[in-house]
């Protein structure tokens, strides 16, 4: 009763809102290709295999870059961690860009699917900032890394579909970052591990709860107590990550093959989705009993939408649906 009631509340928290939240930041994007370009001409500039061109740089405000894509690929939000000096390592500053990052999206249902990836060559995220971290006062510790798990927490718990791109190093707090992401997709020679004992401490920001959901409680405690690290073709193999692809000349294959399952997610009823990423989560944490009481309640959210008459309309009349997330 008391998982089907926390069921309710989420359905609650997740009520579908029509109109458009206002966004952290706007870039442009051209409406037929989705290219994007950061206007910051003191930053570094990387340029992919799409076309398209990444401007990075060490401006604290720049630690974060969020995007909102259009044209084809509207509903697609790319957060793209962007701190080159510190190989993307979590800072407070980090976590506060990503906190309201994360708020800004929850409720936006205009929002389909959310792309998590690195905007620095060769580097997902390199865990928790060690030399931010060794100036802290021993107070401070517990504090910051509670708020990198409540940050973490809320990234698993987004209603809609999250992808993690993982095309370099995704270490400590990084690989904990992507773990909290529905799907991961990394590049072969993407290096992925807990490995907090090296320093003498554990995961703290959900590893040790959520490694094993993914891998096995014997595989998971393998890894967490030889600190290992593991290459994408590993990790896939391990089901540490749903696809391993092999690395492209401009270092973002994982992000290509994530924008290209998030545009298999964008034609489908977004309202559905959630709901299934809903039951999916919920239901993954009880018995099977009370799984498909907690499949029933998200069923019974989308009887009444207007997607769902849309989609019954379209196969009736042999075209495409046209779902507005109502």
């Amino acid at each position: 009763m008391a998982v089907l009631m926390r069921c309710k509340n989420l359905l609650q928290a997740f009520s579908f809102q029509t109109g458009h939240a206002e966004h952290l930041c706007r870039l442009r994007a051209s409406s037929k290709s989705s290219r994007y370009v950061f206007s910051d001409e003191a930053s570094c500039v990387r340029s992919t295999s799409l076309g398209l061109t990444r401007h990075y740089s060490s401006d604290a405000k720049e630690d974060l870059q969020v995007r909102y894509l259009d044209g084809q690929d509207s509903g697609i939000v790319v957060f793209g961690i962007n701190r080159p000096k510190a190989k993307n390592a979590i800072s407070r500053n980090l976590v506060k860009l990503m906190s309201e990052a994360v708020e800004s999206i929850k409720k936006n249902g205009k929002v389909r699917s959310v792309i998590l990836c690195s905007l620095v060559p060769d580097i997902f995220c390199a865990g928790a900032d060690l030399k931010e971290r060794a100036k802290m006062q021993q107070s401070e510790v517990g504090p910051f890394v509670s708020k990198a798990r409540a940050l973490i927490t809320e990234l698993g718990n987004l209603p809609m579909p999250t992808i993690a791109a993982i095309d370099g190093a995704a270490l400590g707090g990084g690989l904990e970052m992507a773990l909290a992401c529905d799907i991961r997709i990394a590049s072969n020679s993407a290096k992925m591990g807990l490995v907090e004992a090296k320093l003498a401490i554990i995961p703290g920001a959900g590893g040790t709860q959520r490694l094993p959901r993914a891998i096995g409680v014997s595989l998971a405690k393998e890894l967490i107590f030889a600190a290992r690290a593991v290459d994408g073709l590993e990790a896939s193999r391990l089901g540490l990550v749903s696809h391993s692809v092999e690395q492209n000349k401009s270092g973002d294959a994982a992000y290509l093959r994530a924008l290209e399952l998030a545009r298999e997610f964008n034609p489908q009823g977004p309202i559905a989705i959630r709901m299934a990423k809903l039951a999916i989560n919920q239901g993954i944490e009880v018995d099977l009993s009370t799984g498909l009481a907690i499949e029933e309640a998200c069923y019974a959210q989308v009887i009444p939408t207007k997607d769902r008459l849309e989609g019954l309309a379209a196969f009736k009349e042999k075209r495409p649906p046209r779902f507005k997330g109502e």
